[in-house]
């Protein structure tokens, strides 16, 4: 006799990523929803990655990561935001974006706390939140300009909220925040204990004047 497994995410069903992938792949479409490389790994990268496991580099880390890439992350964080990041208690390594997310929330989200998220979102955000037995609380960004209503976020916002995630450009609906966003939420952040903020798009230059510095700068 076997029993089925129960989700603990009933409610989650196929995303939207998912959706976007088989359309594109199904029309032949450009698919701007995930992005897939259509290019092949630098022969020099991959030369490289060789040597290192060549070299006996091919063991555990310290549970935080690799000492050295921690260290150079921090000296990336200082040349490009002039800020102070402490490479042995400010930098976790993960193995890729949406573990980050899960360690991240899992790290300081108690049940019964609240977090304020601007829909559309990551797929991920969601989930996660409530996992760690925490309450989402939806704030909607509306087309054509998907603007924060931040009357409507401080509205939202209860002794109960432990952070607001926050991104630019927004993930979903590629909305750029500028300065007037970041000061709005400075006028909210010691009210808040937390802002998450996966900033994946700091390294790709745009070409228009929206696109701001990662959140670690503010406030500054």
């Amino acid at each position: 006799m076997t029993t089925g497994i129960q989700s603990k995410l009933p409610e989650v069903g196929t995303t939207i990523f998912t959706t976007m992938s088989a359309l594109a792949n199904e029309h032949k479409a450009i698919n701007l929803g995930q992005g897939f490389p259509d290019y092949d790994m630098p022969e020099e990268l991959m030369s490289l990655v060789n040597k290192a496991m060549h070299d006996g580099f091919n063991q555990y880390v310290p549970m935080q990561g690799y000492l050295p890439l921690r260290e150079a992350i921090s000296q990336k964080v200082s040349g490009l935001y002039n800020a102070s990041v402490n490479p042995d208690t400010d930098i976790t390594i993960t193995p890729g974006g949406t573990y980050a997310i899960y360690t991240a929330l899992t790290t300081v989200l108690k049940p019964g706390d609240e977090v304020i998220v601007f829909q559309p979102c990551y797929d991920s955000y969601i989930p996660n939140i409530v996992l760690n037995g925490a309450t989402p609380v939806f704030v909607d960004l509306s087309y054509p300009d998907y603007r924060i209503d931040w009357k409507q976020v401080k509205n939202k916002i209860t002794p109960h909220t432990r952070m607001i995630m926050l991104n630019s450009p927004h993930i979903q609906p590629a909305q750029f925040y500028i300065r007037k966003t970041c000061n709005n939420w400075l006028r909210l952040y010691k009210t808040l204990p937390y802002l998450f903020s996966a900033m994946k798009f700091t390294n790709i230059s745009f070409l228009m004047k929206y696109h701001t510095k990662a959140y670690c700068v503010f406030p500054s």
